[in-house]
C-alpha cells in the first residue's frame, strides 16, 4: 500500500515543534509536572461515581452572614489564576476582576481594566525562583504589591519542600522582599488544601521557623487553596506532604472534588485552626480552588457553575466574630481566586477558551454570577 512520506524540511519542522512544545510544558509556571497523579484513571479501583447533583447546604447557626461587601481595599474580592495568558488578550472586563496570579513574579505584569497582580516566589529545587537579586528589583519596581511564597509546598509535584526547608526559603525571600519595600505584604505558601494532615505540615514549618532564627514566623497575609482531593501515599489525589510520616489523610473520592460541605467545612476549620494559634486578626485568602477533575467524570458546565456560585455565597457571607477576621466584619475569608482562566491541563472550570479566546460556558456562567452579587451589594 502506498504511504505518504513528508517532506525532509516538514520533518524537521515537526520535530521542533514538538521540542518546543515540550518545553513550553515543563517551564511554564502554573503547570504541573509528568509526575503528576492528581487526576485517577478511570477503571476499576479508580471509576467515577455516578453523576451527582452539587449538594448544598446552610451554614452553621453560628455563622451570622453579614451584609454583602464585594470588595476588598477597593478590588473586588475574587480574582482568577492565569494559567496559559497572556491576561491581556481576553475580555476580562466581563468578569470584574479584582487580582490575579499566574504562579511566577514579574518586573511589569500587565494590569487590564486596573486589576491587582500577585506576584509569587518558586521553591522547585529547594531555592527561590526568581533569585534574590531578581525578587529585590521586582519588588522596588511595584511597591505594595503581595507576595506569596511558594506555591503548594505540600505536594511532591508543585514547589515540594519540607518544613525545615521551607521555613529557612521563607526567611529569605521575606528578608529579601521587605528590604527592598518595606511596604510590601508577604503570605505564606498556600498548601492544596487544609485538612489536618495539612495543618500538621504548617505547625510544623513554624516550629522549624521558631527552632530556626529564634522567633516567630513573620506572615502579613494567610493563604491558602482549597482544593478537596484524596491523601493517600502513591494515590491519586494530593499524595502526602514532604516530611510527613503518614500514609493516610482525608481519603476523598472522586465526586467530592465538588462537594460544597466539604469546602466549606475545611475553610471553617481553618479559620478555627488560625483562632486558635492565634492568628485570627490576619487576613485569610484563597488563591487557588476549583475543579480539577474532566468532565466525563462527572462534572458537566452546569455543575460546575453551580458549584462556582455556592462558593460566592460562602465566600461574600460567611462570618463569625470568634473566628473571622474583626477588620473585616468577621468574614472568614477576605479574597479568593478560581482556578483557571484558561488552563488546558485542567480544562473543567476554565472561563476562557485559549485557542479562540471566548466565554466558555463556565465563563457565562461567572459573568451572570457576579452580576447578581453586585446586584445585591448595591441594593
Amino acid at each position: 500500500m502506498f504511504k505518504a512520506r513528508l517532506p525532509l524540511w516538514a520533518g524537521l519542522a515537526l520535530l521542533l515543534t514538538g521540542a518546543i512544545l515540550t518545553l513550553l510544558s515543563i517551564f511554564s509556571p502554573g503547570q504541573p509536572t509528568s509526575q503528576e497523579h492528581l487526576i485517577p484513571t478511570a477503571g476499576p479501583t479508580a471509576s467515577p461515581r455516578p453523576l451527582l447533583e452539587t449538594p448544598t447546604c446552610s451554614l452553621p447557626s453560628f455563622v451570622k452572614p453579614p451584609e454583602i461587601s464585594i470588595l476588598w481595599e477597593g478590588k473586588p474580592r475574587w480574582g482568577v489564576g492565569v494559567a496559559i495568558g497572556p491576561i491581556s488578550k481576553y475580555n476580562i472586563k466581563l468578569l470584574r476582576l479584582g487580582w490575579y496570579l499566574d504562579w511566577t513574579a514579574r518586573a511589569d505584569p500587565p494590569r487590564p481594566e486596573g486589576i491587582e497582580y500577585v506576584q509569587m516566589v518558586r521553591l522547585r529545587g529547594g531555592k527561590l525562583n526568581p533569585k534574590p537579586e531578581e525578587i529585590a528589583r521586582i519588588a522596588e519596581l511595584n511597591p505594595g504589591s503581595l507576595w506569596l511564597i511558594g506555591n503548594e509546598p505540600d505536594v511532591k509535584w508543585q514547589d515540594n519542600v519540607k518544613p525545615a526547608l521551607y521555613a529557612k526559603l521563607y526567611h529569605q525571600a521575606y528578608k529579601t522582599i521587605k528590604s527592598a519595600d518595606p511596604t510590601a505584604k508577604v503570605g505564606i505558601g498556600g498548601v492544596s488544601q487544609p485538612t489536618p494532615l495539612r495543618l500538621k505540615y504548617i505547625e510544623s514549618i513554624l516550629e522549624a521557623y521558631k527552632a530556626q532564627f529564634g522567633e516567630k514566623m513573620p506572615i502579613d497575609v494567610w493563604n491558602i487553596h482549597n482544593f478537596i482531593l484524596r491523601e493517600e501515599r502513591g494515590s491519586w489525589g494530593v499524595d502526602i506532604p514532604p516530611g510527613i510520616r503518614e500514609d493516610r489523610g482525608e481519603l476523598y473520592e472522586i465526586d467530592d472534588s465538588g462537594n460544597i460541605e466539604a469546602f466549606r467545612r475545611q475553610i471553617l476549620n481553618f479559620r478555627r485552626w488560625m483562632a486558635e494559634h492565634y492568628f485570627q486578626n490576619y487576613p485569610l485568602i484563597v488563591s487557588e480552588y476549583g475543579i480539577p477533575m474532566p468532565e466525563d467524570y462527572g462534572f458537566p458546565p452546569e455543575r460546575v457553575i453551580t458549584f462556582l456560585r455556592s462558593t460566592f455565597e460562602f465566600f461574600l457571607t460567611a462570618a463569625d466574630p470568634t473566628i473571622g477576621y474583626p477588620a473585616d466584619g468577621y468574614r472568614l475569608v477576605q479574597r479568593w481566586c478560581w482556578y483557571s482562566l484558561d488552563d488546558v491541563t485542567y480544562p473543567t472550570g476554565r472561563l476562557f477558551n485559549p485557542e479562540t479566546g471566548t466565554l466558555t460556558v463556565v465563563g457565562e456562567g461567572w459573568v451572570n454570577i457576579v452580576k447578581l452579587f453586585v446586584g445585591q451589594a448595591r441594593r
